[in-house]
C-alpha cells in the first residue's frame, strides 16, 4: 500500500506544480495533499507541528492568490470601481472561461470597472495592469510554496 500512496502522492505533487501555472488546479493544496499521502506511509512520518505549519502556509498562499490581484489593482491607481470590477471579473472568468478566465477576467474587469467609474482609458488600463501584476505575484508565491512542499516531499522520500 505504501508504494501506491507514494505513486499517487508523486502524481498529485506534479499536478500541484502544474496548478501553480494553470488557475483551474489548486497548486499548493495539491502539494499539501501529496505530503499527507506520504505521511500515511511507513516511509516517513511528519511531525504534527510541521503538518500544521505547512497547512497554514498553504491556506495563506491560497487566500492571498485571490487577494493579491485586487491589491495590485489598487496599487496601480484603481478605485473601488476597479477593485469591484477585478473581483467580479475574476469570479465570472473562473466560472465561464476556465482556466484562463481568472487571469483575463480580473484584468478586463478592473478596466471595465474603472471605465464605469468615469476614468480615462489609460488610467483604467493601468488598473488592469495592476490586476495582472498581482496575478503574477500570486503565481510566484504559489510556485515558491509549492516548491518548498515538493522539496520536503522529495527529501522525505530520499
Amino acid at each position: 500500500m505504501d508504494i501506491v500512496l507514494i505513486i499517487i502522492g508523486s502524481i498529485v505533487a506534479l499536478l500541484g506544480l502544474i496548478g501553480c501555472i494553470i488557475p483551474a488546479l489548486p497548486g499548493p493544496p495539491l502539494n499539501y495533499v501529496a505530503l499527507l499521502l506520504l505521511h500515511f506511509t511507513d516511509r516517513h512520518s511528519f511531525s504534527t507541528k510541521f503538518l500544521i505549519w505547512t497547512l497554514v502556509l498553504t491556506v495563506l498562499v491560497t487566500v492571498l492568490d485571490y487577494l493579491i490581484p485586487v491589491v495590485g489593482t489598487r496599487r496601480f491607481g484603481g478605485t473601488k470601481y476597479g477593485i469591484w470590477g477585478c473581483v467580479i471579473g475574476m469570479l465570472a472568468g473562473a466560472i465561464f472561461f476556465p482556466p484562463f478566465g481568472l487571469i483575463l477576467g480580473g484584468f478586463f474587469g478592473a478596466i471595465a470597472g474603472e471605465m464605469i467609474g468615469g476614468k480615462e482609458a489609460n488610467l483604467a488600463f493601468r488598473a488592469g495592469v495592476g490586476s495582472f501584476m498581482g496575478f503574477l505575484a500570486g503565481t510566484l508565491a504559489k510556485l515558491i510554496v509549492s516548491g518548498l512542499l515538493i522539496y520536503y516531499f522529495i527529501e522525505a522520500l530520499l
